[in-house]
Formats: structure tokens, sequence, C-alpha cells
């Protein structure tokens, strides 16, 4: 029988909109509609109706509901994650260790670590295993208020590995236990065997791996890592554009560790998102306002590498709209907690709460395609929300950057 759920005397429901926004920009970000002492209704696993608790419906109208009492407590949509890459074998410490030591990114690839380290484990790994590390990792996220997902592909780098890590992926969203989207990153790093004929690489991306990715309907999206030493950015573009052929929509990693293209490729190519952004400059922002792409931050990456800080102070004051995602990865962000990346976006990047929590939810899930399914409190989307436990306000969320603060998580309307 569907859940049924009427929750009362919420302190405060947060990220409440009537009208479906797809994203907020600019200035808009600092507005955070919410109702303070309000009352919440779901019906059938999506948000029914909410209102100021003097509106608070007669229990008659509602025939075997659950009544549960948010006193002191709060209410807000789950966060929706836009780059992971979740799905991975074993872990890479060692490498973190490296780095404490002295030696760079760049310096760990060309010793085999970095992501050709994880190809090696993935290539090594049955499906089953990928899948049931992935699974560990998926519920932990949503224990920590993640409500909806993306996960890439990358650490495969042959068609072989590539199409198993695509199909754990696939495994993972006919669960139905989030909403979760699919993104082929087979352009993530150059493997070894092709270290002096990359266009062959390229080739069989092109070639081989899209076509079969888009046979089995493996993915949604196609994705490049855009960086001096990956691919450059004409080859991004060869890319995306062979992608879009196969109805992948186009995403990329960009200004990671350099400005190297990357966002001006997506942006010409029709992404929905470019992430990272630690090296975007003026003219950078001034293309992204153009378009209808999403400037996504990835805070776990750069506090975790030392990079310097994408400017998202900049970006959203110069008008654009602003996603924060976790990137939770084994070798450069191994988190996924999106309460710490809220966190690190008021401690480093001195955003508001009220932008943090927008660009956590509704402007994540822009770089979903999800707007109108998750992302802020709205009658007829799902029911993915978090309960708190009772604090003072929203914004105590990211000040206590240590303390897990939820409570319970809803998905579909059912306490997880």
């Amino acid at each position: 029988m569907p859940t049924r759920l009427l929750i009362k005397n919420i302190k405060t429901l947060v990220q409440v909109r009537d009208a479906s926004v797809l994203k907020v920009s600019g200035a808009e970000m600092k507005e955070l509609p919410c109702i303070d002492n309000a009352w919440m209704a779901v019906d059938n696993g999506l948000i029914a109706d909410y209102g100021p608790m003097e509106d608070f419906p007669g229990v008659e109208d509602w025939k075997g509901l659950e009544i549960i009492d948010c006193e002191g407590k709060l209410i807000l949509p789950c966060y929706a994650d836009s780059h992971t890459h979740i799905v991975y074998a074993g872990n890479r410490e060692g490498e973190f260790v490296d780095r404490i030591n002295g030696l760079s990114y760049e310096e760990i690839f060309e010793r085999g670590g970095g992501i050709l380290n994880s190809a090696k484990r993935v290539h090594e790994a049955t499906e089953d295993e990928l899948f049931e590390q992935a699974i560990v990792r998926l519920r932990e996220v949503i224990s920590q208020g993640t409500g909806s997902i993306e996960i890439k592909s990358g650490y495969g780098l042959s068609l072989e590995s590539e199409l198993k890590m695509l199909r754990v992926i696939k495994k993972i969203k006919d669960l139905n236990l989030i909403p979760v989207k699919a993104t082929f990153l087979g352009a993530h790093a150059l493997p070894l065997e092709f270290k002096n004929n990359k266009q062959d690489y390229i080739d069989l991306i092109i070639h081989e791996m899209l076509p079969k990715i888009a046979a089995e309907k493996l993915a949604d999206y196609v994705d490049v890592f855009c960086e001096q030493n990956y691919f450059t950015y004409e080859e991004t573009k060869m890319i995306l554009e062979a992608g879009k052929k196969h109805g992948l929509i186009p995403k990329v990693h960009a200004g990671q560790l350099s400005h190297f293209g990357g966002i001006q490729a997506g942006v010409e190519c029709d992404a929905i998102s470019v992430d990272h952004l630690e090296y975007c400059n003026d003219a950078d922002i001034e293309l992204i306002k153009k378009s209808n792409t999403m400037a996504t931050v990835l805070p776990g990456a750069a506090f975790f590498l030392s990079l310097p800080l994408p400017p998202a102070r900049k970006m959203i004051d110069a008008g654009l709209p602003i996603a924060f995602a976790s990137d939770f990865n084994p070798g450069s962000s191994p988190s996924g907690n999106m309460n710490l990346m809220m966190s690190l976006g008021c401690v480093q990047y001195k955003l508001t709460p009220e932008e943090v929590i927008n660009a956590c939810t509704i402007n994540s899930a822009y770089a979903m395609h999800l707007s109108n399914e998750v992302g802020s409190i709205t009658i007829g989307k799902k029911a993915n929300f978090f309960i708190t436990k009772p604090i003072s306000s929203y914004a105590f969320i990211p000040y206590s950057f240590g303390s897990n603060l939820i409570e319970s998580v809803y998905l579909n309307g059912v306490k997880q």
C-alpha cells in the first residue's frame, strides 16, 4: 500500500518552491524560500501539499496515514549530487600518503598511479564485486542526505571495462532507490598501451565504445577530461560531438589543473555542465553566462588536492548559476558527504548558507536534468527529503561541519 504521510510542527520547511523552477542564478541564489512552523503531506511517493500550521488539514481528510511530529526539526529536499565516480575497486590511500610526502597529482599519474591505478583495479574486478562495493558507497551517501546522483565510468579505459562499469551503473539505476544518471567517461585518461598513439584510442572511443554504449542504452551523458596530458580542446569537442550523435548529452571535466579550453569546448557543444573550474577566468564566466550550461564546483577535490579554489563567489556575483557536487572518487575526493561540501562552500568560497543549499539541491538537480523531479519541496516532485535532528536553523548544517545532523532520510516517501 502506498505510503501516506502527514508531517506536522516542522520548525522550518526549507527550499519550498510553489512553481517548479529549473535553476536559480546570480542574486536569486541568495533567496531560499521557507515556511516556518509548517506541515507537509506525502502521498504515493510524491509531495502532495504543504503549508503553515495555522492551515493544518483535518486528519479526517486523510485515511490510513502516518502522522509524524517534527517539533524543533527542519525538513530539506535531499541533495542532488551531479558528479561522482562511486563505481571503483579498492582505494588509493597510498597515493594520499605520497602527496603528503611531496609528490604532485601529475607525478603520481606518471608513475602509473591516479586514474591508471583505478583502471587496473577495475580491469581485475568482476561486475559483481564492483556492484557490491558501489552499493555500500551509495547507501552511505543516501544516509548523508543525497537523494539523486550521477555516476561516471572512466576507470575502465578499454571497451570491455568501460562497458562493465556502465552495466554496474545500470544495475544501480534499476534498483530504483534514487534517480541515477549514467555518464560515459572513456576519455578520462590515456591507457598505457595507447601512450604513443592517442588518436587510435580516440577512434576506439568514437567508433567502438560509443556505438556499443548507445546500442545497450547504458549512458545518459558523455564526458571528457580536458586537461594537459589528457585531452585537448579539439579532441574534447570531437568526442563530445560524436557522443551527441548517439544521443548522449555532453559534460566536461574542465579547468581543474590548468586553463586548457575545457570550459569553451563544453559551452560550444551545449554541455549541461562544466565541472571543476579551478582555472576559470573572466572570459569563461562570460561564455557560461550566455549559455544554458551549469557551472559546477567540486569543493571536495580542490580541498583534497590543495588546488586553487574555483571563483564561485565571482561567478555568482556575475550572475551565473552555480551547482555543487561531491566528485566522490578514490583519488581526489574520497567523500560523497554533501553536508561537508556545503561547509566548504561557506568557509572557503564565502558563499551564504542559502547559496550553498541552492547549489546542492535545485542547481545540481538541473545538472542532471532532474529539476522537474527533485531539488525542491514542490507539489508533484518526488518525496525525497530528510529530517534533521533538533537544530536552530539551516545555517547550523554548514556551521557544524563535523556533525551528523540528519535524523532520517525519506525516499519516495519511505523512511530509509
